[in-house]
């Protein structure tokens, strides 16, 4: 089953969080989600322990170098997802991760340092690319971004990754009270009520969105997992 790795060596992008709310999403849908938690903070592994993770949802909190190609291997043969939170450098764990999987997702705030960390990372991945023989593929995810308002930095960012012929999601993640209250509350994004967190109808259409989008990239490589 398919394998997406959330990848970007520079800190705060977003990585996270947006794993969280594919593995949210996916897992409310009623498929099997493994989530390999890489990153040394291991925010999912503590939303994990809170109330409310769904029985379909598995959280594998300690990987190395070494173990992560096993990890992954393992997970897909059991899970209809693997979502693989990486850690914030070019290790050679992340480069690992990146060759086993069928869709890295780079997210990337509307910065020219969260840019510089994606080009890192979509080199890193031609360099698997060539290791393996095969296309992987990958699209820079836009993360934190204002709902009413694009900014000129997020502007020129785009712009930037348009004229070097880099794939862009068309669902950018926007900044959500919501996005951030799941890491307290714990459970899923649909679990969240009205009288918790404001604007929770546009945090969840968000997530649906960069999921259905998700699924659609792996349904055209040809590895997408059956979700309702």
């Amino acid at each position: 089953m398919p394998t997406i790795s959330f990848a970007n060596p520079k800190g705060g992008a977003g990585k996270t969080t947006s794993a969280l709310l594919l593995a949210s999403e996916l897992a409310s849908r009623g498929a099997q989600i493994t989530i390999i938690d890489a990153d040394p903070e291991k925010w999912i592994s503590q939303w994990g322990r809170l109330d409310g993770k769904p029985e379909n949802l598995t959280i594998i909190s300690e990987a190395t170098e070494d173990s992560i190609v096993d990890q992954i291997e393992q997970a897909a043969a059991k899970s209809q997802f693997v979502i693989v939170d990486l850690e914030g450098t070019a290790s050679l764990m992340v480069a690992n991760a990146i060759g086993m999987s069928d869709l890295v997702v780079i997210p990337t705030q509307g910065a020219s340092m969260d840019a510089k960390g994606a080009a890192k990372t979509i080199r890193l991945i031609r360099n698997q690319e060539r290791l393996t023989r095969r296309p992987i593929m990958h699209s820079v995810l836009l993360t934190r971004t204002s709902a009413a308002v694009t900014s000129r930095a997020l502007k020129n960012v785009r712009d930037q990754l348009d004229k070097a012929g880099i794939e862009v999601f068309s669902t950018s993640i926007v900044e959500r009270a919501a996005y951030r209250d799941i890491f307290d509350y714990g459970g899923l994004l649909s679990d969240l009520r009205d009288d918790q967190v404001s604007n929770i109808q546009r945090a969840r259409e968000n997530a649906r969105e960069f999921a259905g989008e998700v699924i659609g990239k792996l349904r055209k490589g040809g590895t997408a997992a059956q979700v309702a």
